[in-house]
C-alpha cells in the first residue's frame, strides 16, 4: 500500500466529504490516513454510495484514520508560564519518518504550531526557533533547519507546511534568517558553507520566469514592471478551492470579482496572511481579493535578505564570481525597495500595485521589514516608528493592520511575529522607549490570557484586552509554536 495521500486521487469522495459538511473542521479531512489503497477506498465508495442504507461519515471513520488530528493540552494545575513553556516544546515536537496520508516524511524531529496545526509550518519555525534560542534546544533549531533544507533540495523549496496539498505554494522565505538566528547562537559560520546548495536552490525558486519576462509581465512569483525593474510577488501554482477550506472557498468564489479567485486566496495564503483587508481590492471584502496585482513589501525585504546571505556563502567559499553577483543583486533590490514600496506621501511603506504604478492604499504592519532587516535610512525609520506608534500600537500589543474587517490578519488581532518584529526594528534605530512598550504591551496581554485560561494562544486582541482574538475561517488555536517562541524571547532580552 502507498502511504503517501494526494488529495486529487480520491477527489470524488474528498469532494462528496468536504460539501456534506459531516467534520466541524474542513482540515480533518485533509489530515486523514487511508487504512487501505486508494484504489481499493475509491472501488469501494463508488460501489457503496449507491446504497440506501449509505452513510459518508460511517464510510470514512471506517477506511481512514484520524489518529493525532487535533492537540489538546490540559493541565490539572498551573505552572509559572515559562515553565508551562519548557513543557510545550515536549509536547509540541513530532516526528514524520515516513510518508503517511498527507504528511511529507521530514528526516529530523520539528516543532508544530499546536491546536488544529499538526504539521511543520516554514515561517512559523523560525518564530519557534526564538524561543528555543532562549530555551537552549541548540539541537531542535539544527533540526528545523535540516528539515528546510531537506524540503528545498526534494522539492525545490519549503511549502507552507509539510502536507501534499502544501507543494503549490512556500511561505515567506525565512531560510536565511533561520541561519543568522543559528549562528548568531553557535558562532559557526561553517553553517553558510554547508547550505550554501539550499539557499541558492531557494532563490531559484522565487526567481524562476525572470529571465523570460518582458516590461509590465509577471511570471509565477517574479514580476517585471514598466520600467523593467525586477520585484517579487506571493503566488500559488495551482487555481483550485484550498482542500483545508475547501468549502469556504466555494462559497466565496461565487460572488466573487476578477479572475482566478483561487490562486489570488492561495497566493494571499504563500504570504502568511491568510486572510487581510491587505489583499482586497475595496479593503473590505474577500470578493475582491487580487494578491497577483501586488508586489509586497515584505517578501522584497526577505529575499534581499536571501541575496546578501548567498553573497556571504560565497564568499565563505572563495567564490568570488558569486558573492559579486549577489553583491549586485541585494543592491540593485535595496534600490527598488526604495523606488517601489516607500510612499513619500504618507512617509511609510508600502505594498506596489502592479497594474495601477503605484503604492497601494492598506496600511499594514509588513512596513516594519525595511526597519527589522535595516534597509530604512534614519529619516525614513522616525517616520514609520512614528506611524506605528500612532496606528498601530495598543495597549495588547501591536496590530496588523487599521482596518476591522472580521479577517484574522486584520484589526484588532496581535499577532507573534510581529511583535518580534517590532520591537527589533525600533531596537536597530535606537526607539528605545517604542521598543520596550511594544514588548511589555504584548508580553502583559500573553500573560493575562495564560492566568485566566491556562493556554498560550494563536492571536492576541490588542484593543480589548477583556476578550480574545477572533475573526478568519477557523477558532482561535491554543498551543501554541509562534506565540511561546517570541514571549520567551521577548522576556529574556
Amino acid at each position: 500500500m502507498k502511504n503517501q495521500l494526494y488529495i486529487n486521487e480520491i477527489q470524488s469522495l474528498f469532494d462528496d466529504v468536504q460539501r456534506s459538511q459531516i467534520f466541524d473542521d474542513q482540515k480533518m479531512m485533509t489530515d486523514a490516513v487511508p487504512l487501505f489503497s486508494i484504489s481499493a477506498i475509491n472501488e469501494k465508495y463508488e460501489s457503496e454510495k449507491q446504497k440506501e442504507s449509505f452513510d459518508l461519515k460511517d464510510f470514512i471513520l471506517e477506511n481512514f484514520d484520524f489518529l493525532g488530528a487535533k492537540i489538546s493540552i490540559e493541565r490539572e494545575y498551573k505552572l509559572p508560564i515559562d515553565e508551562h513553556i519548557e513543557k510545550l516544546w515536549d509536547e509540541l515536537t513530532r516526528t514524520a519518518y515516513e510518508e503517511k496520508g498527507t504528511l511529507l516524511k521530514l528526516p529530523k524531529p520539528y516543532i508544530v504550531p499546536g491546536g488544529r496545526f499538526n504539521e511543520f509550518f516554514y515561517w512559523d519555525s523560525y518564530f519557534i526557533m526564538l524561543g528555543l534560542q532562549v530555551s537552549g534546544r541548540v539541537e531542535m533549531m539544527e533540526n528545523i533547519i535540516e528539515n528546510c533544507s531537506y524540503l528545498i533540495q526534494n522539492v525545490g523549496f519549503v511549502p507552507n507546511a509539510s502536507r501534499t496539498h502544501f507543494l503549490s505554494r512556500s511561505q515567506p522565505p525565512y531560510f536565511s534568517l533561520m541561519l543568522d538566528l543559528l549562528f548568531e547562537t553557535t558562532k559557526d559560520e561553517s553553517i553558510y558553507i554547508k547550505y550554501h546548495s539550499a539557499l541558492e536552490k531557494e532563490y531559484a525558486f522565487w526567481m524562476d520566469g525572470e529571465k523570460e519576462l518582458k516590461n509590465g509581465e509577471s511570471i509565477k512569483r517574479v514580476v517585471k514592471t514598466k520600467d523593467g525593474d525586477i520585484l517579487n510577488r506571493y503566488y500559488d501554482s495551482e487555481n483550485t478551492p484550498r482542500p483545508e477550506s475547501y468549502l469556504i472557498d466555494i462559497e466565496d468564489s461565487e460572488n466573487a470579482l476578477g479572475e482566478e479567485f483561487y490562486r489570488n486566496i492561495r497566493s494571499a495564503c504563500e504570504s502568511g496572511w491568510d486572510f487581510s483587508s491587505r489583499w482586497f481590492a475595496d479593503r473590505e471584502n474577500i470578493q475582491t481579493i487580487e494578491t497577483l496585482n501586488l508586489a509586497e513589501v515584505d517578501l522584497n525585504c526577505l529575499l534581499w535578505n536571501l541575496e546578501k546571505t548567498l553573497a556571504k556563502s560565497s564568499e565563505l567559499q572563495n567564490l568570488e564570481i558569486n558573492k559579486n553577483y549577489f553583491v549586485e543583486r541585494a543592491a540593485t533590490r535595496r534600490q527598488m525597495i526604495e523606488k517601489y514600496f516607500w510612499d513619500k506621501n504618507v512617509q511609510t511603506y508600502k505594498d506596489y500595485h502592479l497594474k495601477k504604478h503605484t503604492q497601494t492604499s492598506s496600511e499594514h504592519i509588513a512596513a516594519l521589514y525595511p526597519l527589522f532587516l535595516e534597509l530604512a535610512n534614519e529619516k525614513q525609520a522616525e517616520s514609520v516608528a512614528k506611524h506605528i506608534a500612532e496606528k498601530f500600537l495598543y495597549q495588547g500589543g501591536l496590530v496588523t493592520t487599521t482596518q476591522r474587517t472580521g479577517q484574522q490578519w486584520d484589526f484588532p488581532n496581535a499577532w507573534a511575529p510581529y511583535q518580534w518584529i517590532g520591537y527589533k526594528s525600533m531596537k536597530n534605530y535606537g526607539f528605545d522607549d517604542l521598543a520596550e512598550k511594544i514588548r511589555n504591551n504584548w508580553c502583559s496581554n500573553v500573560e493575562r490570557v495564560y492566568n485566566n485560561t491556562g493556554k498560550l494562544m494563536e492571536k492576541y486582541n490588542a484593543f480589548d484586552k477583556e476578550t480574545i482574538a477572533g475573526g478568519g475561517e477557523y477558532p482561535n488555536q491554543d498551543g501554541f509554536g509562534w506565540t511561546n517562541g517570541v514571549y520567551l524571547k521577548l522576556k529574556n532580552i
